[in-house]
């Protein structure tokens, strides 16, 4: 590993938050045709969290909470809020406002970020360069929250026994003399593959009857639609390619990694990856039996629960990796 360090980031606190809900494999199998065993065997999941009617930014705000009692920190001490969300409750005012108006940490920049599944790996790596860049600036606070169930059309068995709800939160400050490194990208030939729609271009003047996105699924209402075997091609080469360059900056490999926490989105993913890279999977910290695909809020999730079990140190050196729609791939390399 190269020596030089630079302006880089610590995790001054950490905190999360699932709904009560429990749904697993044999609910599923009561809704639609499958079934535990199919289920396991091809994702690795057994249950998910799913809310009660709580919106996005409510658990959001729980795990933000946690993060900053974590840190021991004030939320006035919060100067930036970064979300991320694909699930958001309203189009505006964003996620990251109404977390601000619950945490009281009313008059601190508020921004909402979108890169689906690699999300939270956008948002570090954008937390950081605010950090590095402001000195004013001490605390940040990057909260994932998403609500999948929102948008799962549940008579589809392909992709409503694959996602969950949750949210998980980091207090971040800025760190002298550490290591960092970062690879961020994206794909949007890709974006057919994994889609929500949104509003339509429908209002009172509009005479054209043609549909502008033709390349575009057309999805039922506003439910997810997803192509598992483009995404599935494209997140085996995108998660060990991402990782490799963003160890190549710090001219280390892989295997010097103490923990690289993945996108949770499928067992079979990580097992590839892990292989490609040559590095044991003993390194890669999974809770998608637990958690299933909480989108930007599984890395973070998953984290939380590696330093709950001791898998993660202080002062280890991690990667953050993620990939998903848009298409989106990241990995962010720091010690915690």
């Amino acid at each position: 590993m190269t020596e030089n360090r630079t302006t880089g980031v610590r995790v001054a606190g950490i905190g999360m938050h699932v709904p009560q809900i429990i749904a697993t494999n044999e609910d599923f199998a009561k809704i639609v045709e499958t079934s535990d065993e199919w289920i396991t065997q091809r994702t690795g999941i057994k249950e998910r969290h799913i809310t009660n009617g709580e919106p996005t930014y409510y658990i959001g705000a729980k795990a933000a909470k946690k993060a900053l009692d974590d840190a021991g920190i004030k939320p006035e001490d919060v100067g930036l809020i970064i979300a991320t969300t694909v699930t958001a409750d309203y189009y505006t005012p964003s996620l990251a406002c109404l977390i601000q108006r619950e945490i009281g940490a009313i008059g601190s920049m508020a921004i909402d970020i979108n890169c689906a599944c690699a999300g939270f790996v956008y948002g570090f790596d954008m937390a950081k360069r605010y950090l590095q860049t402001d000195h004013s600036l001490r605390y940040v606070l990057l909260v994932a929250a998403e609500e999948l169930s929102k948008f799962v059309d549940y008579s589809d068995r392909t992709t409503c026994v694959l996602f969950g709800d949750g949210a998980a939160a980091f207090v971040m400050k800025r760190s002298e003399n550490t290591y960092f490194s970062s690879f961020l990208g994206a794909d949007g030939n890709g974006a057919e593959f994994l889609a929500a729609r949104g509003l339509k271009a429908e209002n009172a003047f509009r005479i054209n009857e043609e549909e502008f996105d033709m390349k575009m699924p057309d999805t039922k209402k506003h439910y997810l639609y997803q192509n598992g075997k483009e995404v599935y091609k494209f997140a085996v080469n995108a998660l060990p390619n991402a990782v490799m360059k963003a160890c190549e900056k710090l001219e280390m490999q892989p295997s010097e990694l103490d923990a690289i926490v993945p996108h949770q989105a499928n067992i079979r993913i990580i097992e590839t990856a892990a292989k490609n890279l040559g590095v044991s999977l003993n390194k890669f910290p999974m809770y998608i039996d637990r958690y299933g695909n909480t989108s930007s809020a599984s890395i973070p999730i998953a984290f939380c629960e590696a330093v709950k079990e001791g898998k993660i140190c202080k002062g280890d050196m991690i990667c953050l990796v993620g990939f998903g729609g848009g298409l989106t791939y990241g990995a962010v390399i720091f010690e915690y």
